[in-house]
C-alpha cells in the first residue's frame, strides 16, 4: 500500500472511531502472528486472563508501531498500553456481558483523588472510575485470534453511543431502545478498535468455535500523582 493510500485509510479509521465510536481494521495480525499469540498466552482458566503487559511477546506488540500507528491518530499525546485482557469463549468457556460501558482503569493502588471513584477490586487488584472526560481520551485494541460472528459470541455495538458521555443503567435502556445495535463480524487477524464509552455487550457463543481476542486498552493521558497504572512503566 503506498503511504498516500495508508494515509487516507488512517484519516478513515479515524472517522469512523470519531463518528460510531469504532472501527474493524483488517489483517492488522497475519496467521501466523495469530498462531504465535495463542501460543504464548496459552491455556485460559475461566472467562479470561489480565496483566499480561508482563509478557515479552504481548509488551512487544503494544509498543510496535503496527499497533502505535493504528492509535496514534486517535488520541492527543503519545499512546501507552495500559490494560491487557485475553479473553477465550468456547463451549467449556461460554458467557454472556450485558450492556456496558468500560468505565474503570486498573490502578496499583488506592488513593482518594477528587473525581476519581467509585473504587471497585477485580481479581486482587483496584479500579477506579475516572472523569468522562478521561475514558474519551482511551482506546481499545481488540486483536481477533479467531474469526467472530454471531454464532460464536462476537461483540454487539450501539453506534455513536460514545458520544453520550457516561450513562446511567436507565440510560442505557433508553439508548437500547431508540437506536439500533449493530453486531461486528470480524475474521481472524483484525483489530477492531473501540471507544471504552461505546456501548457493548455480546452473548453466548453457539457455536464449537473459539472466540479468543487479545484486549489491549491505550491511554492518551498522565494519572494524577500518586495514581499508577497497574500495567505498563
Amino acid at each position: 500500500m503506498s503511504i498516500t493510500r495508508l494515509r487516507e485509510a488512517d484519516r478513515e479509521v479515524a472517522r469512523l472511531v470519531e463518528c460510531d465510536g469504532y472501527a474493524i481494521v483488517p489483517s492488522v495480525l497475519d496467521a501466523e502472528a495469530c498462531d504465535s499469540l495463542i501460543d504464548v498466552l496459552g491455556p485460559v482458566g475461566g472467562a479470561g486472563r489480565r496483566g499480561l503487559l508482563g509478557l515479552l511477546a504481548v509488551a512487544e506488540l503494544a509498543g510496535s508501531s503496527r499497533l502505535l500507528d493504528l492509535v496514534r491518530p486517535l488520541l492527543a499525546s503519545e499512546p501507552r498500553p495500559v490494560r491487557t485482557i485475553y479473553f477465550d469463549k468456547s463451549p467449556e468457556a461460554n458467557w454472556l456481558v450485558a450492556w456496558h460501558q468500560d468505565l474503570t482503569l486498573a490502578l496499583r493502588e488506592r488513593h482518594e483523588i477528587p473525581d476519581f471513584g467509585p473504587w471497585s477490586v477485580k481479581e486482587g487488584i483496584p479500579h477506579v472510575q475516572p472523569p468522562a472526560e478521561l475514558l474519551a481520551r482511551m482506546i481499545t485494541v481488540r486483536l481477533h485470534l479467531d474469526d467472530a460472528d454471531t454464532d460464536n459470541g462476537a461483540l454487539r455495538v450501539i453506534s455513536g453511543s460514545h458520544r453520550r458521555g457516561r450513562l446511567a443503567p436507565q440510560e442505557i435502556e433508553a439508548v437500547r431502545a431508540s437506536l439500533p445495535e449493530v453486531p461486528c463480524s470480524v475474521a481472524a487477524g483484525d483489530a477492531m478498535l473501540m471507544r471504552p464509552l461505546l456501548l457493548h455487550a455480546s452473548g453466548k457463543s453457539r457455536s464449537a468455535r473459539r472466540r479468543r481476542v487479545l484486549h489491549i486498552e491505550y491511554a492518551g493521558f498522565k494519572l494524577p500523582p500518586p495514581l499508577e497504572w497497574h500495567e505498563g512503566a
